[in-house]
């Protein structure tokens, strides 16, 4: 990390937090209050980018000096964009919209330094088609999984691989919501060292 510039991730996503924890950097977390609702005429993409941003830039208010990752992720089916569900009810629509169909999910992120106001975003995308199951196997999954915080309610590193027929992705962990590959690139342009020539310990740095 640069000198005095502390990382934090603004997302509440406690899938996210496993994900930046494998790249062995310190770094805290920060909840961002932001609508996400998307904005009339804006594209699946348009949505998730600009959310991821919002996010970063609404830490950046009170983290004036930090290095902030912004994260946001949508799915999109027959031009219809699904977001987290909250309950089983909406669930299930999802998954009744999604079955048997490609589905593209749009993992977004920023990467703002707030001392700069310098910016980056970027969309990875995942193409995943999921299996034509009935009514009930798509119950019962939702009652055992509960992906109600997931964006299209298919948790993929859980029980919701079940449901999934084909996946084709840049990034093997895009669809759990924070595009490592990516992210890591973006942090390299910001400065960021993940471990120094001659270092033995094995972690990255710290």
């Amino acid at each position: 990390m640069t000198p005095n510039q502390p990382l934090i991730l603004g997302s509440s996503s406690k899938y996210r937090q496993e994900l930046l924890g494998r790249l062995c950097l310190p770094f805290s977390v920060a909840s961002p209050d932001v609508d996400e609702s998307p904005l009339a005429g804006e594209s699946a993409l348009d949505t998730a980018l600009r959310l991821a941003l919002a996010k970063a830039q609404h830490i950046a208010r009170t983290h004036p000096d930090a290095l902030i990752i912004g994260a946001d992720q949508l799915a999109m089916v027959d031009g219809v964009q699904l977001g987290k569900a909250g309950n089983h009810a909406n669930a299930l629509k999802q998954l009744q919209m999604m079955r048997g169909k490609e589905v593209l999910f749009h993992s977004a992120l920023c990467v703002l330094d707030a001392k700069t106001k310098r910016s980056q975003v970027r969309d990875v995308i995942t193409r995943a088609t999921v299996r034509d199951l009935s009514d009930d196997e798509l119950s019962a999954y939702l009652h055992i999984e509960q992906p109600y915080d997931c964006a299209g309610s298919a948790k993929v590193e859980g029980l919701g691989i079940t449901i999934l027929e084909r996946v084709e992705s840049d990034d093997p962990t895009a669809l759990i919501g924070l595009p490592l590959i990516a992210l890591t690139q973006m942090l390299r342009d910001f400065g960021v060292v993940f471990y120094q020539v001659g270092n033995q310990s094995g972690r990255g740095a710290r």
